[in-house]
């Protein structure tokens, strides 16, 4: 559920306008009817304003469309108004929502199948990106979406399902794709560059996988945005979000000087967070954000901590 910046109406299906991105209900979806920043640089020789908000009901001819909705177009399922995936238009946090979980079915399946081609490293090769070879590039992205066990699985899906319509909200679906997707790659490169350099790096061993480098991107933008902003630590303890983010940093900068931290990626949080905190501060800069201090979240902090890291000793982040 989401606040309509106008009214502040409780909406369960909220408009995400590709113009300002801003969150409005169904009085105030129109781009006149909230004042929107794109009106004011539009040059529309007919007076009409395309609103960007229906293309999938004009046949996808509006070129506003957001990241989310191109993906869907391409599959062979309707994704219009009515659809089963229509949830899903203009909404990338449930789409890598969705696509986590989907990879994490893919590893499975891929596991069992490893076995009958006798192939047991394929599940590492595919998903985990590994100091042995960073050179496999669709690892940096294969990584971010897999996960090392189910509980891994869920403590990141808690924190993106809790904070990520927020951000997505404030920037945009596009620009939070890309956040996304940056941010978890360049955690997860950070980890395996601070492998190598410790060195040496033993075939089999190694590597890291997890959302937890976005998820706390995530984090870290809401932090410069809003850092007022009340989550329930572990459901129960109402803490800033400046809070969580402060002690999230602490404890990873603690475990990367001292060596520690068993299989948990700190040095990949630690850059996710990084990552978050400086694109926060280049939004406030550039961008005019909607903010309050009225959202009461029940994610349990920082994404992923999630234990032991699986067979082969890679890190879960």
């Amino acid at each position: 559920m989401a606040t309509c910046d106008v009214c502040g109406k409780d909406e369960n299906m909220p408009y995400n306008c590709r113009h300002c991105g801003g969150t409005y209900c169904a009085d105030h979806r129109l781009p006149e009817n909230h004042d929107c920043s794109g009106l004011q640089n539009w040059n529309d020789p007919s007076g009409v304003f395309d609103s960007g908000f229906d293309e999938s009901v004009n046949g996808g001819t509006s070129t506003s469309k957001s990241a989310s909705s191109r993906v869907l177009d391409a599959l062979p399922i309707d994704t219009g108004p009515g659809g089963p995936l229509a949830y899903f238009r203009g909404n990338m946090t449930y789409t890598f929502l969705a696509l986590m979980w989907l990879t994490f079915l893919a590893q499975i399946v891929v596991g069992a199948v490893s076995g009958v081609l006798n192939y047991p490293g394929l599940v590492r090769d595919l998903f985990v990106l590994t100091p042995q070879h960073p050179e496999y590039v669709w690892t940096w992205v294969t990584s971010v979406f897999a996960h090392g066990g189910i509980l891994h699985i869920v403590f990141n899906s808690i924190v993106i399902f809790f904070f990520g319509p927020l951000v997505e909200r404030y920037v945009g679906s596009r620009k939070f794709a890309a956040l996304f997707i940056v941010s978890g790659a360049l955690a997860g490169l950070s980890q395996v560059a601070i492998q190598i350099y410790q060195g040496p790096v033993i075939p089999g061993f190694g590597g890291v996988l997890g959302a937890s480098g976005a998820a706390l991107a995530i984090m870290g933008v809401l932090t410069v945005l809003n850092p007022k902003l009340t989550v329930y630590l572990y459901m129960i303890f109402p803490v800033p979000i400046w809070v969580l983010t402060a002690g999230t940093a602490v404890i990873s900068i603690f475990f990367i000087g001292t060596g520690g931290g068993g299989d948990i990626a700190h040095a990949a949080h630690l850059v996710g967070l990084l990552v978050g905190l400086a694109y926060g501060e280049y939004v406030k800069r550039t961008k005019t954000v909607r903010t309050s201090g009225q959202f009461r979240l029940g994610g349990g902090g920082p994404g992923g901590p999630g234990g032991p890291g699986g067979p082969g000793g890679r890190r879960r982040f």
